[in-house]
């Protein structure tokens, strides 16, 4: 079969290799497509020889334990582990998604959907009608605000440095968008806006906890997008952080956040069992209607051009919103 391996930083092969064997408690999967996730786009810049990536599968069950139980050969299948660019991977079966009927392989890609619902999860609004912003509207921006909508958050502004990325927000159900430089006073809560910080429990001189938003979603994974989240929220406003920053350190204003007494979340899940039951939750809700997150633009890459796929993807041509290997 064929597998891409890393030959070096931003250089991969596609190698020949045998067939993974299962034992009795175990699928195989032949892929079809494997998602490519931002978060490996360090990863691949960074590549020693070797190095192997992907992990956002959707494929059909080729072979089955013996003793494994709910899947048959031809079921089309996603989930958690098996790795990724590759053309048979193996599935543990408690990890393991049937797709519904109504979803294409490229909608039912789970595992970034997992992530999606981990992040809602965490910040849900506290009454419905609630206002939030979105600071990063790339894929998984796109699909956060369009599960807030689900949600039932109200006034939904997402914010991004390109103005594609905007006219996409909005037809996944953002109201309100802006490139940061657009941003209106209102929206910002900052030393500038703030003032002189009164900490004799005299008040304040401005209305700090009416200045931003009690709700904010970062999903840019840069250092300046964090930044400009952290000036959004309101006093004892909340901040959802579900952008992934492994290129190196964050400098943040954090007396900044300190004064502010915002809390913060960390939006990532690292318990296994349970992101496999939100990536089977997700498959439900879009298939049901109920998250209107479907047809989005993906483009596809044959396996020899990966490392074409990971350009486009860092520098967001070819109107990138999302790619995928067919493999």
């Amino acid at each position: 079969m064929k597998q891409i391996v890393m030959a070096g930083p931003r250089k991969s092969k596609v190698i020949e290799t045998e067939i993974p064997k299962i034992n009795s408690n175990q699928l195989l999967v032949k892929v079809t497509y494997t998602g490519m996730c931002h978060s490996e786009l360090y990863p691949w810049a960074t590549a020693k020889p070797g190095d192997i990536l992907g992990h956002e599968t959707v494929g059909v069950v080729a072979d089955v334990g013996r003793d494994t139980e709910g899947f048959k050969i031809g079921d089309r299948v996603t989930g958690l582990g098996g790795g990724g660019y590759k053309e048979y991977i193996v599935m543990e079966p408690h990890k393991t998604c049937l797709v519904p009927d109504n979803l294409t392989d490229l909608d039912a890609i789970a595992e970034p959907l997992a992530c999606l619902l981990s992040a809602g999860h965490r910040m849900p609004p506290e009454l419905c009608g609630d206002s939030v912003a979105v600071v990063g509207a790339g894929y998984m921006g796109l699909g956060i605000i369009s599960l807030f909508r689900a949600m039932g958050y109200g006034d939904i502004v997402a914010i991004d440095i390109r103005e594609e990325a905007l006219e996409n927000a909005l037809k996944f159900g953002a109201t309100e968008v802006y490139t940061p430089n657009e941003l209106p006073k209102k929206y910002i809560l900052n030393w500038d806006t703030w003032g002189e910080p009164d900490l004799t429990r005299d008040g304040h001189k401005a209305d700090i906890f009416n200045i931003g938003f009690k709700n904010v979603m970062e999903f840019t994974g840069t250092e300046e997008g964090l930044k400009l989240a952290g000036e959004l929220v309101s006093a004892h406003g909340r901040l959802g952080i579900g952008g992934y920053h492994n290129d190196g350190g964050r400098t943040i204003d954090y007396k900044l956040w300190n004064i502010k007494a915002f809390t913060s979340f960390n939006c990532h899940e690292r318990r296994i069992e349970h992101e496999a039951m939100l990536c089977q939750r997700a498959l439900e809700l879009i298939s049901k209607g109920l998250w209107k997150f479907k047809d989005v633009k993906t483009n596809v890459y044959d396996m020899e051009e990966f490392d074409l796929a990971n350009e486009e993807m860092e520098k967001k041509t070819n109107g990138f919103i999302r790619g995928a290997v067919k493999c």
